[in-house]
């Protein structure tokens, strides 16, 4: 029997590893499981090349839980360990391995699916173990090893009896973590990590129910039988090639990821590539409407069938944190918990491929079936208008494909639209004004007269839209964006036409002084307008600019401007040729015109949603004393 120090570079890595190390004890399961899986890769690619002693056979990595012992083993089928192996891959802190084996056969092991990276794995069953037993056999002819350490650099290491190539690694649990012996815990870490490792992985047994026979007779009970749990589907959807696979294989293999969505997706973006690194991966873009908020199935990130985190951040676009899938990738660098990405040249080359593919796909959807994209529009948008935002490549391949729906239903892309207006809604100075609204029942009236000037009213109700016009309106020349409530329906489009007033200069300064008097100064700048007679007799409006940078702060950006703390401010719009004005300015008794001056705001207010609480009971309770 040999007994020695472990060869670490500090006087005890074990602390370490419990306090530093992982910032979640349950990863040691996924940790060990990967190990099992690499010894039975590496054994498979031996095999392939006629270098194993032994049949690769068909292999399982097998989890047993002993309750009674405070024992948890993870049992494989793999490479096995010789003693000299174990010396230098266990004491001298070299790890699995796979980055020596992937060295050695680094030609022919390249696409073995080895994991490689992955380091210190073997340490992180210290966290949760007192005590850790390797009981290991090599494929090559000779003897078996066991390996006993309990949480010291001390170790010993003899000769063991085991008939079967491969290694079980032993763990005698904490008793402060003994969640790690129930075997509800397990199961819930093995589906959470495991879910699609490579190698079947079983975690005891289960009964499954026979079909019956044919000629069953009607009172038949079926018959059961005893079957291993084999808790992971070893060749999950992202590792095939898109050509073996139909809908219901990626609309099967979504509801196999996110158990608790019974939506289909509305579709999916195969990924595949193997230059000039190494990704593949499945993306779905979910219903999402206007849901801003982050989701709990989000995008989940593997290593070889491995999984690592749903913290994707970097490695997927911004933008496109909102869809769900997999993406799988060996070039990804991982620090040594695994779980936060490392800066690196590659993650911003595969970030950037999945913005084409993304891109390219929506394009080829919109190309293929207008109408059915279309239809998807509203649950697509939310995605497409943030990355026209945030991604300038993305903004120059979506300005082809990204639509602009009006309040009547038709649907333009950026250059239809600007063809379909420029006719009606090009201003004096030769700008084209694109009209929208982002509310069409509060907006109605708004949009109603706009129509009837036959102005087009576009429907953009996204919470981003007023970063969304921004960006538009200083990537394309000579356009301006105007919310269709933003001023009375003659001043949206700027024109050499002016209204005549029906009310003297004299009487629209008296009439301006008696609604200053009852109007709020600090809440609304009064304007006196020559409109139409048929126009409201008051509308109010906020300004473009003003209201734009508001909701930009509230949505994050826009805080530079300083809009935050300042108040609302509204524009009353007076016209001064409707009948009502002229009859409130001939108002013989003070208190009987400011009574019609309150009324009529009131009014004005109710149409944009303004009148609330207290003030809106007055309002009701006033209005049906005037009915009275």
């Amino acid at each position: 029997m040999a007994t020695g120090k472990i060869n670490v570079s500090v006087e005890n890595i074990f602390p370490l590893i419990k306090k530093f190390l992982y910032s979640d004890h349950e990863i040691f399961l996924r940790e060990l499981i990967s190990n099992a899986t690499d010894a039975t890769l590496k054994l498979k690619h031996l095999s392939s090349l006629g270098e194993a002693n032994v049949e690769y056979g068909n292999p399982t990595i097998e989890v047993k839980v002993n309750e009674e012992n405070n024992t948890l083993h993870i049992i494989d089928q793999g490479i096995g360990m010789t003693k000299e192996e174990v010396k230098k891959y266990i004491n001298e802190v070299a790890f699995s391995g796979a980055e020596e084996f992937l060295d050695k056969y680094k030609d022919s092991a390249k696409d073995s699916g080895i994991i490689g990276h992955f380091g210190l794995g073997f340490y992180s069953a210290f966290m949760v173990a007192n005590k850790v037993e390797i009981l290991t056999k090599s494929h090559k002819d000779e003897p078996a090893a066991h390996w006993i350490c309990e949480g010291t650099t001390e170790f010993t290491l003899e000769d063991a009896e085991k008939s079967t190539h491969g290694t079980e690694v032993i763990l005698h649990i904490n008793d402060e973590d003994k969640e790690f012996l129930k075997e509800s815990r397990i199961q819930e870490l093995l589906v959470k990590y495991n879910k699609f490792m490579p190698i079947p992985i079983k975690f005891g047994t289960r009964e499954e129910t026979l079909p019956l026979p044919e000629d069953a007779k009607e009172d038949a009970k079926p018959e059961t039988k005893t079957v291993d749990n084999i808790i992971n589907n070893p060749n999950p959807a992202w590792t095939k090639q898109p050509t073996d696979l139909e809908e219901k294989d990626y609309n099967d293999f979504y509801k196999e990821l996110y158990p608790m969505q019974f939506e289909d997706p509305l579709f999916h973006i195969h990924l595949n590539v193997d230059y000039p690194f190494n990704l593949t991966g499945i993306l779905y873009f979910p219903r999402m409407a206007q849901d801003m908020n982050i989701q709990k199935d989000k995008i989940q990130l593997y290593q070889n069938q491995v999984y690592v985190t749903d913290n994707v951040e970097g490695i997927v676009p911004e933008f496109l944190t909102m869809l769900r899938g997999v993406i799988d990738s060996p070039d990804i660098p991982l620090n040594v918990s695994r779980s936060y990405l490392q800066a690196d040249g590659a993650v911003k080359k595969i970030s950037s491929y999945i913005t084409r593919k993304v891109a390219d796909k929506l394009k080829s959807l919109f190309n293929n079936n207008r109408e059915d994209f279309e239809k998807k529009w509203n649950d697509i948008k939310i995605v497409i208008e943030y990355g026209m935002l945030s991604e300038d490549k993305f903004f120059e391949k979506a300005d082809k494909f990204a639509l602009y729906p009006t309040t009547e239903n038709e649907f333009f892309t950026f250059e239809e639209l600007k063809e379909a207006i420029k006719d009606n809604q090009t201003d004096k100075d030769d700008k084209l004004v694109v009209l929208y609204a982002s509310n069409k029942d509060e907006q109605h009236s708004y949009i109603q007269a706009a129509k009837d000037k036959g102005y087009k009213v576009l429907m953009l109700d996204s919470p981003i839209v007023s970063h969304l016009l921004q960006k538009l309106e200083t990537t394309h020349e000579n356009i301006s964006f105007v919310r269709v409530d933003s001023d009375h329906v003659d001043n949206l489009i700027k024109t050499d036409d002016e209204k005549i007033s029906k009310l003297s200069d004299e009487e629209k300064e008296q009439l301006k002084g008696d609604f200053e008097k009852v109007i709020p100064a600090e809440k609304y700048t009064i304007q006196m307008e020559a409109m139409d007679s048929t126009a409201a007799p008051l509308i109010i409006t906020q300004p473009e600019f003003m209201r734009r940078m508001k909701e930009m702060q509230q949505t994050g950006g826009g805080g530079m401007f300083g809009m935050g703390n300042m108040p609302e401010m509204y524009n009353l719009v007076v016209n001064t040729n409707h009948e009502l004005i002229n009859n409130i300015l001939n108002t013989k008794t003070e208190k009987k015109q400011q009574r019609l001056i309150k009324q009529s705001l009131d009014l004005a207010r109710l149409s944009q949603n303004l009148l609330k609480g207290e003030e809106l009971t007055d309002f009701i309770k006033r209005s049906f004393d005037m009915v009275k």
